[in-house]
């Protein structure tokens, strides 16, 4: 008793609804991952006005915080995922056990590392917390 002349038909269209429906869920999916990861980053926002001295040990990675809003300037809390900033931390081995100093107005061109740029005019105008 085999499926008959409409037996491919009905297996097309259950190919084509289970076609459909993984389509639906992969739009599902996508319209979460637009609010959790943006397709536009913001921007960086200034956590301090100066640079902070930190010893790094040669050999260990760091993550230095892009975003600005870690409460654990200068390295990363996590606080670019949960306020879904679309940034990611900066990942760094340091190649040598030294102090140096580490950016965190988020404006240097030698990231992580302060290059001087917190002196400039445009940071020590901007509040803290907000972006250049």
């Amino acid at each position: 008793m085999g499926g008959g002349v409409g037996a491919p038909l009905r297996s097309a269209a259950w190919s084509c609804l289970s076609t459909f429906q993984k389509l639906n869920q992969r739009r599902d999916i996508s319209s979460w991952l637009i609010r959790w990861f943006p397709k536009t980053p913001a921007k960086s926002v200034v956590a301090l006005k100066t640079p902070i001295k930190v010893e790094l040990v040669a050999g260990k990675t760091y993550r230095w915080c892009v975003c600005g809003r870690s409460k654990k300037q200068p390295f990363c809390d996590g606080s670019h995922f949960f306020q879904r900033t679309g940034l990611s931390p900066l990942k760094f081995k340091a190649q040598e056990t030294r102090t140096v100093a580490l950016c965190t107005c988020k404006a240097t061109q030698k990231a992580p590392y302060c290059d001087g740029t917190h002196r400039s005019e445009r940071v020590q105008k901007a509040e803290v917390g907000s972006p250049l």
